[in-house]
């Protein structure tokens, strides 16, 4: 395979000809130890001088390895062609030892910057491709790309120290070359390569690495440019900015293959779904804006741009039925754009790169109602669309108040982070986070918000998303005006071990839940299909018939679950059977009382509570397949079930699914 770098542009802030006192062409990585020239020339007027010849190099290898090879030092043979006219120096060189072996290239070139003619700009590129060394290729390959960057920091430094070393001597100018007085310039016999040259709009500047993208090595500073420059060749649309190349080829530790692949994606994606333009596009659901408990707040010690969410004062299952899973991650990602942005914005603020921000997530509050099925289905396409597409974004990740429910959440969503975004996360359970080692290690006192000890007041997190706000669902609604009338919901299982999971949530009134099973297809009675909602709702009909006998026609699976007002349930049945799977909702009223007792107070109100003779539900079920359903999130259900479950930490596929709000 062949290895490749190329450097950044490297600017003296010295004229061409004072570069050119002290270089001597010796700024080559590959040929650091000038050796004898055998060819010399130079053209009639002295414009253009070519010298060739021959160098040697001490390679840092393994005493066996020089063992084997039967070599102390590498041979290159250099051609420096030098342009006093234009005020550009080429120089190329090739190994000479090994060469049937081992082929190293490298480019190296000296040019005016096209800005400044008082500056003199450096890059250079090489290329190795090891074909055969005694089984020790790989070896070889790690070697000389360590020598090779070695050398170029050692050159870098070798030509600043000679600059400066002249200049306290008091030479600090040195005139242009002028043609001679008495000749005119003829035409050259021969022309060399001046494909070197460059425009600065195309090439990364060293400064600007450092000053805006922080410290790399030479190979990563390479990397980046290769990638940029294959953008710039291949990618029809927008080139993205270079601290986002950066982000995926840290992501992938600078494999140039893999990173590539990443960000193609991830540029598809982007034009596919109009990321670019989010931040101009995209205006939250008010509901969102209402009740949505989290928002920017400065920044922290280290200068990132530090976000808030209270996850755990936030209805994360109202939010997803209200608002849809849809609306929440475009959210989240107006969120990440808005994260780079401001990390541009501190970057040029604080005058040192910032590429990343802090999030800090207060989890007081955080219970089994916030590990709803479909609201944790929700994060994990949110974490995948996240960790695919704004990788190296996240610089820390403080969760503070982790109550006991933590590691069940943690357990599900932890296997679809990546490792070296799940080393970014502190985690403080109680009020561990406060005094040393806590938040003041990271954030100033006068950034910690008031909620967590600090005196900072962060009013747009204060609100929380009630229950009342389920009056805004625009979900299916039907009504029935009879007590005795049941809900029922029918899920054909052709194949054992499947699942049937269920979540709903009680708003008004007392519901009995109850799971039967049946070999035989249910069929609705005729005068209850007739009714005008039942048409509309197509499942409010008696499906049961009257001459099905319990324990012969169907049984029950589950027993019969009284579930209260305002109750949040969720549960899972293992079917064991093939045949026809039965949920049914039905009116809860006070128990009969016996004929020597007297009614009780509760009994009397609750039978006048219900004089409406409605309740409601908003309901969920799914069917999923036996093994794609252990171990998932969607065996997780509220204290409130008490139905068979499973758990544990893989995504599974719903076969089926089914919602809605239903009125009695």
């Amino acid at each position: 395979m062949v290895q490749k770098y190329q450097s950044p542009v490297r600017v003296y802030k010295y004229p061409f000809e004072l570069v050119m006192a002290v270089s001597d062409g010796s700024n080559s990585a590959a040929c650091l130890a000038m050796g004898s020239s055998f060819h010399e020339s130079t053209s009639d007027d002295g414009a253009i001088q070519i010298i060739e010849r021959s160098c040697k190099l001490n390679v840092d290898a393994p005493r066996l390895l020089k063992k084997i090879a039967g070599v102390e030092y590498v041979f290159f043979i250099q051609k420096n062609t030098v342009n006093w006219k234009e005020r550009t120096l080429l120089i190329e060189a090739h190994n000479e030892t090994f060469a049937n072996r081992v082929i190293v290239l490298e480019i190296c070139s000296y040019s005016v910057h096209p800005e400044n003619e008082e500056w003199t700009c450096f890059e250079q590129s090489a290329s190795l491709d090891i074909k055969s060394f005694f089984g020790f290729e790989s070896t070889v390959e790690k070697i000389a790309m360590k020598q090779y960057t070695a050398n170029i920091k050692r050159g870098k430094e070798v030509i600043e120290h000679y600059l400066k070393e002249l200049i306290s001597q008091g030479i600090s100018f040195i005139p242009r070359w002028t043609p001679p007085n008495d000749t005119f310039p003829r035409p050259l016999s021969w022309s060399p390569s001046y494909h070197f040259l460059f425009s600065l709009a195309d090439k990364l500047d060293a400064d600007y690495i450092e000053r805006y993208l922080g410290q790399l090595t030479p190979m990563q500073e390479s990397c980046l440019i290769r990638l940029r420059q294959w953008l710039q060749e291949t990618h029809k649309g927008k080139i993205p900015k270079d601290e986002h190349i950066l982000r995926f080829l840290r992501a992938r530790d600078f494999n140039i293959d893999k990173a590539r692949e990443m960000l193609c994606q991830s540029l598809t994606w982007r034009k596919q779904y109009q990321v670019d333009y989010i931040l101009q596009t995209w205006r939250p659901p008010p509901l969102l804006e209402e009740y949505y408990t989290g928002g920017w707040h400065y920044q922290d010690k280290d200068g990132r741009p530090l976000y808030i969410l209270r996850l755990g004062q936030m209805d994360t299952k109202g939010l997803v039925k209200a608002i849809g899973e849809e609306s929440l991650l475009r959210h989240v990602l107006s969120i990440n754009e808005e994260g780079q942005k401001r990390c541009e914005e501190n970057t040029n603020l604080f005058g040192r790169p910032i590429t990343s921000w802090t999030c800090l997530v207060d989890l007081e509050g955080l219970n089994m109602r916030h590990l709803w099925r479909p609201g944790v289905k929700a994060l994990l396409r949110i974490i995948e669309v996240v960790e695919d597409n704004y990788p190296e974004t996240l610089g820390r990740l403080l969760i503070v108040r982790a109550p006991r429910v933590f590691p069940v959440l943690w357990t599900l969503v932890s296997p679809f982070i990546n490792e070296n975004t799940r080393q970014k996360f502190l985690i403080y359970s109680g009020n561990n986070y406060q005094g040393l080692g806590g938040l003041v290690d990271y954030l100033d006192k006068d950034v910690i918000p008031d909620f967590l000890g600090g005196e900072c007041v962060v009013s747009f997190l204060h609100q929380i998303l009630h229950q009342e706000a389920v009056k805004l669902f625009s979900w299916a609604q039907s009504h029935l005006p009879s007590l005795k009338t049941l809900h029922i919901r029918v899920v054909e299982i052709l194949e054992g071990e499947s699942v049937v999971t269920w979540d709903f949530d009680i708003l008004r009134g007392d519901v009995v839940f109850s799971l039967f099973h049946s070999k035989r297809a249910p069929e609705a009675n005729r005068k209850e299909a007739m009714l005008p909602n039942s048409s509309a709702a197509g499942d409010n009909v008696q499906l049961i018939g009257k001459n099905w006998v319990l324990g012969l026609d169907y049984s029950h699976v589950e027993s019969p679950l009284v579930c209260r007002e305002g109750e949040s349930i969720q549960g899972s049945h293992v079917t064991r059977w093939p045949g026809f799977y039965l949920l049914q909702w039905k009116m809860h009223g006070p128990s009969p009382c016996s004929g020597t007792s007297l009614p009780r107070v509760d009994d009397v109100l609750a039978s006048l509570q219900v004089s409406n003779h409605k309740c409601k539900l908003m309901y969920y079920f799914e069917v999923l397949a036996s093994k794609d359903f252990r171990g998932s999130m969607s065996s997780l259900e509220s204290c409130n079930s008490g139905f068979s479950q499973l758990s544990g930490a893989t995504t599974s596929s719903n076969q089926s699914q089914s919602s809605s709000i239903i009125s009695r």
